[in-house]
């Protein structure tokens, strides 16, 4: 029996526009999983300007003569994520007493097991002893982490401990890699995909100008990834790049590639001389027999880096830790090491991991940490993903993902993806995510996270049901 059935809804619709703002009582709050997160109402001063609008006309503000960085300026708006949550403030304010179901960034809410937090814990007190403090640590991550992270999630695929760098989180290190390939390199994404690969790319320098008519910045490859590929691009009508951004499973589709796709993947960037920059922050989601890592794919090793991260799988969001797999067979076309590269923009750029953050990554990988964190919590998110994948299937919608990934792609045909995250923000006080904000082949789309507090997710759900029965 689908998970959602479990659940009975009694809703009806109300005429208002904003009809839920009692605070919730169903459900058991006994459970901090099971909890109903209310958010109080901000409280607002009052702010007045002293300066009369004469003043401000004679008022003439000081400029440097540094010129601002161009491609700053090609930036459309501001990032996917702050412009979502910009937005679900300005709600919060127009609507103080509702209770707002944040169901939009991809953000953990549940508790980090007691494994991890004592581990960080015990770090943190050592720092208060002369024998327990340590300052500046290894740049590339302390040596049983990266050990751990090997044997863990890349035993037998011809990885070594010093391939592996520890960091702040893979999307900390999508941007060093960037600064590693430099501005005169041309580069492909999936479409829809991870705003950060895009917007990267315009800072650094690789791209055109944004093109309005199409939504897409010239100079950018977009791999068209859509339900009618299987979210696979055709590599057959896609040219060479030097670098290929890959998600897998996806965000923001959560379609996960099979490992003839992968295959095929490799071939192409081998035939192309190109350099994949695999992103496997979901890959403990999978579900299906898929490989979890490029490095199950012959030849991998020659053409690829892998990024990943501890946030999604234990709840590290906020305690920031993350890694990336530069291979010493991966070669620029001078025959140097990528990863020589990458280690002297790490050593320049970064001054490692927290040691605390890190004591934690390696409880995580212990066998009591993985029973726990990856999979126990895992498990939860992904029961809340059949909840959200059941209830708008029986609504009629066609939806996708879900299955592999803690993200379901939901499909508005013939609307704008900002027109229904603002439908749904105004008439259930829930926040998704327009999926036209990662990419052109985004748009009709929207994206719901299934990180959330049970009682919270399945509130939504009965909202979801009300207004598009």
């Amino acid at each position: 029996m689908p998970l959602l059935q479990q659940y009975h809804f009694n809703a009806s619709l109300s005429s208002s526009s904003s009809p839920f703002v009692a605070p919730l009582s169903a459900f058991n709050s006994s459970a901090s999983r099971n909890k109903n997160v209310s958010l109080p109402p901000p409280n607002f001063g009052i702010c007045r300007c002293v300066a009369t609008p004469q003043e401000a006309k004679t008022q003439t503000a000081y400029k440097t003569n540094v010129s601002r960085n161009a491609n700053m300026g090609k930036l459309q708006a501001g990032y996917l994520f702050p412009e979502v949550a910009r937005r679900r403030n300005a709600h919060k304010e127009k609507y103080p007493d509702a209770q707002v179901i944040s169901l939009g960034i991809g953000d953990t809410t549940e508790p980090i097991p007691d494994v991890i937090t004592s581990s960080m814990s015990k770090k943190c007190q050592a720092l208060s002893t002369l024998e327990g403090y340590s300052g500046y640590g290894a740049e590339q991550g302390e040596k049983p982490l990266r050990a751990a992270i090997r044997s863990t999630f890349y035993a037998d695929l011809g990885i070594d401990d010093d391939d592996i760098f520890v960091s702040d989180g893979a999307k900390c290190d999508i941007s060093r890699l960037q600064v590693v390939f430099g501005s005169n390199v041309t580069m492909a994404v999936q479409d829809p995909s991870y705003p950060a690969y895009v917007d990267s790319s315009v800072i650094m320098g690789q791209t055109g100008q944004f093109q309005k008519d199409v939504e897409k910045y010239a100079n950018i490859e977009y791999m068209d990834c859509t339900p009618e590929n299987g979210f696979f691009p055709d590599l057959s009508k896609s040219p060479r790049t030097d670098i290929i951004f890959f998600c897998s499973p996806n965000n923001p589709t959560g379609a996960a590639a099979t490992r003839e796709q992968l295959t095929r993947l490799v071939q192409f960037a081998k035939d192309n001389g190109s350099i994949i920059v695999y992103d496997s922050a979901y890959a403990l989601y999978m579900s299906d027999d898929n490989p979890r890592s490029i490095f199950e794919i012959p030849g991998a090793r020659e053409v690829a880096i892998e990024t990943s991260s501890f946030s999604k799988y234990a709840g590290f969001t906020g305690v920031r830790l993350g890694w990336t797999v530069v291979p010493k067979e991966l070669l620029f076309s001078d025959g140097f090491p990528v990863a020589r590269d990458f280690n002297r923009v790490v050593c320049t750029c970064f001054n490692g991991a927290s040691t605390v953050a890190q004591a934690g990554g390696l409880a995580c990988l212990s066998p009591e940490g993985l029973k726990q964190a990856m999979h126990e919590v895992i498990g939860f998110y992904k029961g809340n993903t059949e909840i959200i994948v059941d209830t708008f299937n029986s609504l009629g919608f066609k939806v996708y993902g879900g299955r592999n990934a803690p993200y379901v792609w939901v499909h508005f045909p013939g609307r704008s993806s900002w027109d229904v995250f603002a439908e749904i923000l105004e008439k259930t006080h829930v926040v998704t995510t327009p999926g036209s904000g990662f990419g052109p082949g985004g748009e009709g789309f929207v994206r719901v996270s299934a990180f959330g507090h049970r009682g919270n997710v399945l509130e939504a759900c009965k909202r979801f049901r009300q207004l598009y029965k």
